[in-house]
C-alpha cells in the first residue's frame, strides 16, 4: 500500500526499488505522499471550461415556475415544505473545544430578522426553501455595510442567474440578467445553496426533474378533463329516433318544437328518420379510462418525490396515520433541508464575525417518549443527576446532583422530619415558607411539561431542604405526566409534614 501511495503518478520500476522507494519505512512512505498533495485540484480548469458555454437553460428554468403555478399537487408539496421550514428559529452558537455555547441576539441572528426593508425572516426562508425545490439552487446577494459587514440579505432568482466557472478557486463570479441587462456580481457577494446534482458540478438539481413525467401526465389529465368539460363536451346529448316516414316540413316542425320545448344552448340533440340508422360510440369514458385513479396515483407520486408523506395531505387519514407521517415528514424531510441551508450559512456569511461560530435550526425532529424515558431510566444505574440533567434536560448542574438519582441518605435519628435550618427564622413561619416554595415548583414542573418545545430553565431551591430537594428532582426526571409529577410532590409533602 505505502509502495503504491509512494509512486502514485506511474508505476512501480527496479528503479524506483532501488532508489529505497517500496523499500522505506510505512511512516516515511506516508510522509512522502502527504507532501505529494497538489494545493489546486487539476481537475478544475478542465471543467471551468467546459461549463463556460454550458450555463444553466434558462427556458428550462423558467418552466419550473410555470409547473409551480400550474399544478396543484406541486403546490401542495413545495407550500407544505417552505411553509414549514420558515417557521423553525435559527440559532448561533460559540465553538470552544468540543462544546457549543448559544450566543443571544448574535449579530447573524439579527441580520435575519430583518434581511431587508422588502423582506421578513419568514419570507426569506420561504423563498429560499421553495426556489431549492423548485429550481434546486436558491442564491443570497449580501450587501455589506461600511465596516465590511453584513447588512442586507437579497433573495435573487435562480433562472436569472448565471455561475462564472474559474480556473482556480472554482467559481469566479455570478452574472444576474434581466430585461437583456448583465449584471456581475463577485463570487463573496452571493451565497449559492444547491442541491447535489449527479451531471453537473455548478448548478442543482431540480426535484422536478426527477417527476417531470408524473407532473405532465397529471397536467394532460387535468387538461383532458377540462376540454371534456370545458368545451361543451359533458353536456346531455341524445338521439331522437322518428319510426314512420314524415316528410320534410314535418321534420323541420318536429325539430323545432322539440328544441323550444326541451332543449337549450349546451344541449345536443340529433334527429333521424327512419329506423334503420344506429349510434355506436367508439371512444372511452371517465370511468372506463380509471380517470380518478390515474389521476390519484399521479398526485401520490409527485408527493412522494418532494417527501410529503401521503397521510399527511390524505382526508381518509386516521389520527395515528397522521401522527406518523408528520414525524416522518419532519424527520426525513423538512430538517436534512434546513441542515443543508444552516450549513451553508456556517461556511459563507459567520466567518464575517470574529470568532469561531455554528448556525444551526433548532431541532425540531420528535423523539420517542417511551423510548427515552427507558433511556434515562438506564442511565441513572451510572450517572449523576447533574450528568442526567445536562445530557438529557439542557440543565445546568445542582450542588446536589452529584450522587445518582437512586441514592438515599440514611436518617441521623428516629425522627424522619428533616431539620430546618435556624437562620429562616421562626420554626412555623419556616415551615410554610418551605410548602410554599414546594408548591411553587410544583406550578413551575406542569406548566413546563405543558410547552415541551421550550428551552427548559432550572427552578431555583432556597428553602427546601437538600435530601427534599435530591428526591423531588430525581422523581421529575422520569415523571412522564401531570398525575406523574404531582404524586412526586404529594409524597415531599408528607416528608415533610
Amino acid at each position: 500500500m505505502f509502495a503504491i501511495s509512494c509512486v502514485a503518478y506511474g508505476s512501480l520500476t527496479r528503479n524506483d526499488v532501488s532508489k529505497g522507494c517500496s523499500m522505506s519505512s510505512p511512516i516515511h512512505s506516508l510522509q512522502r505522499w502527504i507532501k505529494a498533495l497538489r494545493p489546486t485540484p487539476p481537475h478544475l480548469s478542465a471543467v471551468a471550461v467546459h461549463y463556460e458555454s454550458a450555463p444553466l437553460d434558462p427556458l428550462m428554468a423558467a418552466n419550473y415556475g410555470r409547473l409551480y403555478q400550474q399544478s396543484p399537487a406541486v403546490y401542495l408539496a413545495v407550500n407544505r415544505i417552505v411553509e414549514a421550514g420558515a417557521l423553525v428559529p435559527l440559532n448561533v452558537f460559540r465553538v470552544q473545544g468540543e462544546e457549543r455555547i448559544s450566543i443571544k441576539n448574535h449579530p447573524l441572528e439579527r441580520l435575519l430578522e430583518h434581511p431587508n426593508p422588502f423582506l421578513s425572516r419568514f419570507e426569506l426562508l420561504e423563498q429560499t426553501l421553495g426556489f431549492l425545490e423548485l429550481y434546486g439552487n436558491a442564491y443570497w446577494f449580501i450587501a455589506g455595510d461600511a465596516g465590511g459587514l453584513p447588512a442586507e440579505v437579497w433573495v435573487l432568482r435562480p433562472d436569472r442567474i448565471s455561475i462564472v466557472p474559474d480556473a482556480q478557486r472554482g467559481v469566479k463570479g455570478y452574472v444576474y440578467e434581466i430585461d437583456g441587462q448583465r449584471i456581475p456580481l463577485r463570487a463573496e457577494e452571493v451565497v449559492h445553496f444547491k442541491r447535489w446534482h449527479p451531471g453537473s458540478d455548478y448548478y442543482g438539481l431540480s426535484a422536478l426533474e426527477a417527476g417531470r413525467l408524473s407532473i405532465l401526465s397529471d397536467r394532460a389529465m387535468a387538461q383532458w378533463n377540462y376540454n371534456t368539460f370545458g368545451q361543451d363536451n359533458g353536456v346531455p346529448a341524445g338521439i331522437v329516433n322518428i319510426q314512420d316516414f314524415v316528410s320534410d316540413s314535418d321534420f323541420d316542425r318536429i325539430q323545432h318544437e322539440w328544441r323550444t320545448s326541451y332543449g337549450s344552448g349546451k344541449r345536443r340533440t340529433a334527429f333521424l328518420r327512419g329506423g334503420a340508422v344506429t349510434w355506436q360510440n367508439i371512444g372511452l369514458q371517465h370511468s372506463e379510462l380509471d380517470f380518478l385513479n390515474g389521476r390519484k396515483a399521479q398526485r401520490e407520486e409527485i408527493l412522494n418525490i418532494f417527501g410529503i408523506p401521503a397521510g399527511l395531505v390524505s382526508e381518509n387519514a386516521t389520527e395515528a396515520n397522521a401522527k406518523v407521517a408528520e414525524r416522518m415528514f419532519i424527520q426525513h424531510t423538512l430538517y436534512p433541508k434546513l441542515v443543508r441551508i444552516a450549513q451553508k450559512i456556517t461556511q459563507e456569511l459567520l466567518p464575517f464575525y470574529p470568532g469561531e461560530h455554528v448556525a444551526a435550526f433548532e431541532d425540531i425532529r420528535p423523539t420517542d417518549v417511551q423510548a427515552r424515558l427507558a433511556e434515562i431510566q438506564a442511565a441513572q444505574q451510572v450517572m449523576s443527576i447533574n450528568e442526567i440533567r445536562q445530557t438529557y434536560y439542557a440543565l445546568p448542574t445542582v450542588v446536589w446532583g452529584e450522587r445518582p438519582p437512586n441514592w438515599t441518605q440514611p436518617l441521623q435519628s428516629s425522627d424522619p422530619t428533616p431539620p430546618v435550618p435556624s437562620s429562616l427564622g421562626e420554626e412555623g413561619q419556616s415551615a410554610k415558607s418551605v410548602f410554599e416554595e414546594l408548591a411553587q415548583w410544583e406550578r413551575f414542573a406542569l406548566r413546563r411539561l405543558d410547552k415541551p418545545q421550550q428551552r427548559p430553565r432550572p427552578f431555583s431551591v432556597s428553602l427546601i431542604p437538600d435530601e427534599i430537594a435530591f428526591e423531588v428532582s430525581a422523581g421529575l426526571l422520569f415523571a412522564p405526566d401531570r398525575e406523574t409529577i404531582k404524586a412526586v410532590f404529594a409524597e415531599a409533602r408528607e416528608t415533610l409534614e
